[in-house]
C-alpha cells in the first residue's frame, strides 16, 4: 500500500519515511501542503495519508478539505500529524474530513495502530466497492418484461415483435434470463387423471360392445 507523508519537518519527515518503510509500506514524501495536494490529484493517488497540520501554504486541513471535495468511489485515509492537543483543535481535524489524528511528538506503537486501523477501513471500502461492481454487473445482465403483452385468449401464444404468435415459454426465455421445470400442479393432475379414467371406461365399453 501506498503512504503519502507531508511533513515540512525535515527530521520528524525522515523518521516517519524510515518507520513506514521498515513496516513494508511504500512510502510517497511531500515537504509542503501543496506538493501533498498535487500528489493526492494524480492518476493513482496513495490510499492513506498522514497530513502535518502545521505547513506553509496550503495547511493540512485545507488539503483535507479539498480530497474529501475530490468526487472518487474510493477515498483516501487521513490522519493528521498535530502538535496541538486541545479537543477543538482535533475537532477542526475531523470537521475538515480527516479521519483520525496523531500527536507530535509521535509514538511508533501508536503510530502502527493507527495505520493499520486505516488499511483495514481501506481494504473493507474496498471490497465493498467490488460487490458493488460485481452487482451492477449482474444486475445489468438481467432482462425484464414490461408493458403490454398481446396474448391469444384460446391458446395464450404472446403475439411478438415481429408480429408472430408463439408459446408463453419461448417468448419469456427469450426475454428474459428464465428458466422452465416442466412439473403438473395438482388442479391439472385431478383434470387429466379423470379424463383418462372416462377414456378408459370408454375404452373398456367399445370393446365389450365388440366381443358381443
Amino acid at each position: 500500500m501506498n503512504i503519502l507523508i507531508a511533513e515540512d519537518d525535515p527530521v520528524s519527515r525522515r523518521v516517519l519515511e524510515a518507520t513506514l518503510q521498515k513496516w513494508n509500506y511504500d512510502v510517497a514524501v511531500a515537504h509542503n501542503g501543496a506538493d501533498a495536494w498535487e500528489k493526492m490529484q494524480g492518476a493513482n493517488p496513495p490510499s492513506l495519508a498522514i497530513l502535518d497540520i502545521m505547513m506553509p501554504g496550503i495547511d493540512g486541513l485545507e488539503v483535507c478539505r479539498r480530497i474529501r471535495a475530490m468526487e472518487t468511489t474510493t477515498p483516501p485515509y487521513l490522519i493528521l500529524l498535530t502538535a496541538m492537543s486541545s479537543k477543538s483543535d482535533v475537532v477542526k481535524g475531523i470537521e475538515a474530513g480527516a479521519n483520525d489524528y496523531l500527536s507530535k511528538p509521535f509514538h511508533r506503537d501508536e503510530l502502527r495502530v493507527r495505520v493499520n486501523v486505516g488499511v483495514q477501513m481501506i481494504e473493507l471500502q474496498k471490497s465493498l466497492v467490488d460487490r458493488v461492481a460485481d452487482l451492477e454487473q449482474a444486475l445489468s445482465q438481467v432482462k425484464q418484461l414490461e408493458g403490454m403483452l398481446p396474448i391469444c385468449s384460446y391458446c395464450k401464444k404472446i403475439r411478438n415483435d415481429e408480429n408472430y404468435w408463439e408459446g408463453v415459454e419461448t417468448y419469456i426465455s427469450h426475454h428474459s434470463c428464465v428458466e422452465f421445470s416442466h412439473g403438473i400442479c395438482p388442479d391439472c393432475h385431478t383434470r387429466v387423471m379423470a379424463e383418462l379414467a372416462e377414456l378408459r371406461s370408454k375404452r373398456n365399453g367399445s370393446e365389450d360392445l365388440v366381443l358381443a
